[in-house]
């Protein structure tokens, strides 16, 4: 039987966390003497903790520790990230930069999702405090808001294992560490580190630090928003555009191999069949819309800017944008479309459904094909050098049925409300995998205003599914997972 009591009371924990980081919006709210925004971040930040304080003393336990066992790791991360975007939402509704509550629910699932699907028709005369807590959101869910619990709450025990394996985006969580709260830590000061150094290198490109810290959030999260209407093209440099490339690129790649490249184990890194592949689908994807884009640009430099920049924020699921992709060449168009379908590397901050798995899956064909022109060959999957289990196998394809039924249901639902097949089944595509910008009426010019209500609480549902890895949320709703044996 499900325990809600320890569920609630790490909820609580979590949620206390996500309200102190509210400080930063609220400081530069009174910096800027924006009295809407201070009002607004106050009263939530002191509302929220208020409420978590009362909370967590009446369902704390008194053996002095709760221990989550792997179904009610599930239920937590799952209503973590939802109660978290909902006291997210609070200051968007009350300092009345966003009105409708359901609109800012969007915003912030898509924040903390990664996302970065936005229904801002203009985003500059927003406060910066707003903007800042807007890419904040990002900043928080890339590592993921639980696996920050786990990092400063190591009285979660044996619960933090099944917390983190069930936010982490990926099939497999590399352990680097003997604990799985240092793990956590070592992972947030990777992150913190790649944070602290994009940042000095966008202010060098002549970004004020709002700019740079904002912008670094949404890269280094995958998540693709900006304060800015134009997104990155706003800023016209090719250094700027160059730098977001690589750290995207970085951001796009299992952060365990930073762990080891820290630790000077390069052999690990270079067999590793996930590292390579991701590389080589980003250079030949890169290197295919340069040409198509001779047509379009002034030279071969220009054009390898603008598609280096666009293959890496797509592949890597940030959403961010030089320019308007929908109106590239076809042929461009096949491509992005394409690395859509494919996705970050598992341990990343990326969306999708990982290299991982469609390599996986493709060298399993591979042997399927072989299978059948020599019936008594014995063959095996291969990942790094190691024979793969067909557990992991079985675990792919059922993930990846389930994430192409997702598309399927989201797809018809949005088509249901008078939307055309390319923008309903882009829709689809970029909010499960945490994309942002698609083709059609979501393109990366325009926004997901539009959309009647009941299709965003839809969109959100979609986001956070992506997010958890589907897997995570899509349990819920099963009858076994409720059942007292």
């Amino acid at each position: 039987m499900i325990r809600i009591t320890p569920v609630i009371h790490v909820v609580s924990l979590l949620l206390g966390i996500i309200a102190l980081f509210m400080v930063a919006p609220l400081g530069i709210a009174l910096w800027n003497k924006d009295v809407a925004s201070t009002e607004a971040f106050a009263i939530t930040m002191v509302a929220t903790l208020v409420l978590c304080f009362f909370v967590w003393r009446i369902t704390r336990s008194k053996q002095g520790g709760h221990h989550l066992r792997t179904r009610e790791g599930f239920l937590l991360v799952t209503s973590s990230w939802i109660v978290a975007s909902a006291v997210g939402a609070l200051p968007f509704v009350l300092s009345g930069a966003i009105p409708s509550y359901t609109d800012a629910f969007f915003e912030t699932m898509s924040g903390f999702t990664t996302t970065g699907a936005s229904i801002l028709t203009a985003i500059e005369p927003l406060p910066r405090a707003v903007l800042f807590w807007r890419s904040l959101t990002h900043w928080l869910g890339g590592m993921g808001i639980v696996v920050l619990t786990v990092a400063v709450l190591p009285f979660l025990g044996v619960g933090g294992v099944q917390l983190v394996r069930a936010e982490s985006p990926g099939p497999t969580l590399d352990k680097i560490a003997p604990k799985i709260t240092q793990t956590a830590k070592i992972l947030w000061f990777i992150y913190l580190g790649l944070t602290v150094v994009e940042t000095v290198l966008l202010m060098f490109g002549g970004m004020d630090l709002f700019d740079a810290l904002t912008h670094t959030f949404g890269t280094l999260a995958t998540g693709g928003f900006s304060p800015r209407n134009a997104s990155v093209g706003a800023y016209d440099s090719s250094y700027i555009d160059w730098v977001i490339t690589i750290f995207m690129v970085m951001a796009g790649l299992n952060f365990g191999l930073y762990h080891k490249v820290l630790n000077g184990n390069w052999k690990d890194i270079i067999k590793n069949t996930e590292f390579k592949a991701y590389l080589g689908i980003f250079l030949l994807s890169t290197l295919a819309i340069s040409v198509v884009l001779l047509r379009v640009y002034d030279g071969f430099a220009e054009a390898l800017r603008y598609a280096g920049f666009q293959v890496a924020s797509i592949i890597t699921t940030t959403g961010y944008a030089t320019a308007d992709f929908d109106l590239w060449p076809m042929a461009a168009k096949g491509v992005l479309f394409f690395l859509m379908l494919v996705g970050g590397c598992s341990g990343s901050t990326g969306g999708g459904p990982k290299v991982i798995r469609l390599v996986a899956l493709f060298k399993l064909a591979l042997n399927e094909m072989k299978y059948m022109a020599r019936p008594r060959g014995i063959f095996r999957v291969r990942l790094n050098g190691e024979p793969v289990k067909k557990d992991y196998l079985y675990s792919v394809s059922g993930f990846l049925l389930l994430y192409a039924l997702c598309l399927v249901i989201v797809t018809v639902i949005v088509s249901a409300f008078g939307t055309d097949f390319t923008t309903g089944f882009t829709t689809a595509l970029v909010t499960v995998g945490n994309i942002g910008p698609g083709f059609g009426l979501v393109g990366p010019a325009m926004n997901y205003q539009f959309y009647h209500p009941f299709v965003k609480w839809v969109l959100s549902f979609a986001m956070l599914a992506g997010r958890l890895e589907v897997y995570t949320v899509l349990i819920l709703l099963t009858p076994a997972f409720w059942s007292r044996r």
